[in-house]
């Protein structure tokens, strides 16, 4: 399978967002935007919830870098159609480009589109692509103190997943802090506690995840 590699165009436009959501509520097709900092865990999770929800729903990938295409390879083999967006600089992805590159998918024959989002704490969040739902991603050894440092960020998410929870007896992470600060700004916010490498919290956040992608398609 090939990766095709497209290149973010610098054009911002907030109508496009609602244009994208459209269309894809037409085909049935739920675009998910997951985001955090470089190394939170967002190319392990994506991994995981393909090979967890793949037997129920048909997935695509949209992976964005900066530069480069080393996580859409590691995508490739999970045997699922993935796209490579290249943003040469920008720090975040933006709605033309998500429109620009779904034509390079058959998008009668997928239910879900999961993007990764370029790595850092600011940018994405100012920025809607026509997502569904938004997933920001807080692993243990970046600490406690990223959601009053960053609120827009976890404002305006719909899952928050506190990632690498295997490591938190090796840090000094207030859990709790973390998420009285999240839902005193976001009381709709859900959290989830997860482990890639123990699979902790796995199941509970795919099961959630699946009714919440079914509700959007159906």
């Amino acid at each position: 399978m090939e990766i095709k590699v497209v290149h973010q165009i610098l054009e911002w436009n907030e109508d496009v967002s609602d244009k994208i959501k459209s269309e894809l509520k037409v085909k049935k097709v739920c675009l998910v935007n997951i985001m955090g900092s470089p190394g939170a865990g967002k190319t392990s999770l994506i991994t995981t919830l393909i090979k967890g929800l793949s037997d129920k729903f048909r997935i695509g990938v949209i992976e964005g870098d900066i530069q480069g295409q080393i996580d859409a390879e590691k995508m490739k083999l999970l045997g699922v159609p993935v796209v490579q967006l290249n943003t040469d600089g920008a720090c975040h992805i933006e709605a033309m480009s998500i429109e620009n590159i779904l034509p390079e998918f058959e998008l009668d024959k997928l239910d879900v589109i999961f993007v990764e989002n370029i790595g850092n704490l600011v940018c994405p969040a100012e920025f809607n692509i026509g997502e569904n739902m938004r997933i920001a991603i807080l692993s243990i050894p970046e600490g406690d103190d990223k959601v009053e440092k960053y609120p827009l960020m976890f404002q305006t998410t719909d899952m928050l997943v506190l990632n690498k929870y295997d490591m938190i007896k090796y840090f000094d992470f207030d859990e709790q802090r973390v998420i009285k600060n999240a839902k005193d700004i976001n009381p709709d916010i859900s959290v989830f506690k997860i482990s890639n490498k123990t699979s902790e919290g796995v199941l509970e956040f795919i099961d959630c995840l699946s009714d919440r992608i079914t509700e959007t398609i159906n």
